[in-house]
């Protein structure tokens, strides 16, 4: 039987390929043989591969809603659940601020001009409650203490309101400053084993015979101090004045209380030191402490710093 295959023009034999404008020739397939792909009408296998990507295509789709609802699920869509991360928030704000002023800062304000020109009525300021757990204060320090001594008159009982108790519980966590009238806020001129001396012939302060240069810090025309006075600070206390000496009833004037060493602040009662004004803006400052006023004072003859 003679060989219908058409040839190329070199010979050899050519595939039908079904290319536009050629009468491609169907295979013929045995008896039985189920059909191939290529014995499949184009329009059939384009038919199903539509079906097929049809069928991915929503596969996809309902994958991504699926998806979708899930993240929506998990968003606080409701009121309850944005109160509870409201809640949250405000917990653990609140844990922070309490650990950051047990172990690093608290705020206080100042009560009373005992302290102009450096501190003002109703500064804000913070302190560093970290330095007194290292060791005795430097002179020169500005300090806040507890009136474990009595200074103060007994705070009345205001039987505040709800608002003084919310105020309060804040200022406890340190959120906001403590406004309670049981600190003070005084600088150390002796530490422990200095003797302190009030005055020499220039009417300035001494501490352990050096005269101390103290214009830089106290209220103008406020001089050292009026009240005469020779004493030695015991061990691990400080003897503390203001900077304003004529509104300030510091250390000078508790001598002659009958409660032992009622002068002087054990360091046991130290809250912190001073070391920034925050507010009001205006006066925002750096606390710095005066090393030139006291760099040259010797040691005190119980070994004070």
């Amino acid at each position: 039987m003679a060989d219908r295959t058409p040839t190329a023009g070199d010979g050899a034999p050519r595939e039908s390929r079904g290319a536009t404008g050629d009468a491609a020739l169907p295979a013929v397939e045995a008896p039985g043989t189920p059909p191939t792909a290529s014995t499949v009408p184009r329009e059939d296998s384009a038919a199903a591969a539509e079906d097929a990507d049809l069928g991915q295509g929503s596969t996809a789709r309902r994958g991504r809603r699926s998806r979708g609802g899930r993240s929506r699920k998990q968003r606080p869509d409701t009121f309850w659940g944005s109160v509870r991360e409201i809640v949250l928030v405000l917990v653990w704000a609140v844990l922070i601020a309490f650990v950051v002023k047990t172990l690093l800062v608290r705020g206080f304000y100042i009560p009373s001009g005992s302290m102009e020109n450096t501190l003002q009525l109703n500064d804000r300021i913070f302190v560093n409650v970290v330095e007194p757990t290292f060791g005795p204060l430097e002179r020169g320090d500005i300090v806040v203490f507890e009136d474990a001594k009595g200074w103060l008159p007994a705070q009345p009982d205001s039987g505040g309101g709800p608002a003084d108790a919310v105020y309060d519980a804040l200022a406890f966590v340190g959120v906001l400053p403590d406004r309670t009238d049981q600190h003070l806020i005084k600088r150390v001129i002796g530490v422990g084993g200095d003797r302190v001396v009030c005055c020499d012939g220039s009417g300035r302060v001494t501490v352990n015979g050096q005269a101390l240069e103290e214009d830089g810090y106290l209220y103008p025309g406020s001089a050292p101090s009026d009240i005469p006075f020779d004493i030695v600070v015991p061990e691990d206390h400080y003897f503390v004045m203001g900077d304003h000496r004529d509104a300030s009833a510091d250390s000078r004037v508790h001598f002659s209380e009958l409660v032992a060493d009622s002068a002087f602040i054990s360091h046991d009662d130290v809250v912190g030191t001073a070391f920034v004004i925050a507010w009001p803006l205006d006066r925002f400052q750096w606390l710095q402490n005066p090393d030139d006023v006291f760099a040259d004072i010797p040691a005190g003859s119980a070994g004070g710093s």
